[in-house]
């Protein structure tokens, strides 16, 4: 069986990214346009019609800003929690389309979307709720979790069952603190509840490294106050000290603004 992975954008300008089989594939939030979306899967010949669900991390505007769309055009169901899914019937960007989508993931347990087993847990950001999302797809276990201000146990507890796991570096302390953000913004980044800094990132990585894990993706970028070198080489010193030998995990920065390639996983 072939998993494959790809991001349509990865930062506060957009979020939105596939993961897909043979069995199924599922889009995760939808902060790019579906004139974009489409035009990504036509050049790297994935088929829109196998995409079988949309699931939401949370109601922050670049992760559901097309959302709408997507459900008035793609009638595609939307999965997410009870939380989340409330909020989006709220919102001016989704109230008068999510209806017809909305489908709820049952807490604490394992879903069936698409041929895979889903389940969700939450994690700190300052949005209504926000989750990542364990999926398993026939014993492949895949880990995504975007917008973490900081990493729980529950969070690092699925994260060393995973064969591939996306994790947020959003930003370099020395850069942020530097930087031409407001002191209120700063701390709303970095206290617990915004974003998870490289240095976090990396700590997170030497708790939940394990000798089975062979991907990791590094999200949400931050343009001002990061760079994917700065990023990389704070993970990639994680790997060194747990003793992952060259070459034994793929760790890639994904791109914020543009498609990243299609991955095997």
């Amino acid at each position: 069986m072939m998993v494959r992975f790809m991001s349509f954008s990865s930062g506060s300008c957009g979020n939105c990214y596939y993961l897909g089989s043979d069995k199924g594939a599922v889009v995760i939030d939808a902060g790019v346009s579906l004139r974009r979306l489409k035009k990504s899967f036509l050049e790297n010949g994935l088929d829109m019609d196998t995409v079988s669900a949309v699931l939401v991390t949370h109601d922050h505007l670049d992760h559901i800003r097309h959302l709408g769309s997507f459900c008035k055009r793609l009638h595609k169901p939307v999965y997410t929690s009870r939380p989340i899914h409330d909020a989006l019937a709220r919102h001016t960007f989704t109230a008068s389309t999510i209806g017809p989508c909305r489908r709820i993931l049952a807490e604490g347990q394992w879903n069936d979307v698409a041929g895979m087993k889903i389940r969700y847990f939450t994690i700190p950001h300052d949005a209504t709720q926000t989750v990542g999302y364990a999926i398993d797809i026939e014993g492949y276990k895949f880990v995504i979790m975007t917008d973490i201000g900081r990493m729980t146990d529950e969070a690092v507890e699925f994260a060393r069952a995973a064969d591939t796991v996306v994790v947020e570096s959003n930003y370099d302390m020395d850069m942020l603190m530097s930087g031409p953000y407001t002191y209120e913004l700063k701390m709303r980044i970095v206290q617990g509840c915004g974003h998870l800094s490289n240095d976090e990132c990396a700590s997170s990585i030497r708790r939940f490294w394990h000798p089975g894990l062979k991907n990791i993706f590094l999200c949400h970028l931050s343009e001002n106050n990061n760079t994917h070198d700065l990023a990389y080489k704070a993970s990639a010193a994680a790997l060194k000290d747990v003793g992952a030998e060259n070459g034994t995990v793929a760790l890639r920065c994904l791109p914020r603004q543009y498609p990243s390639v299609l991955f095997t996983l």
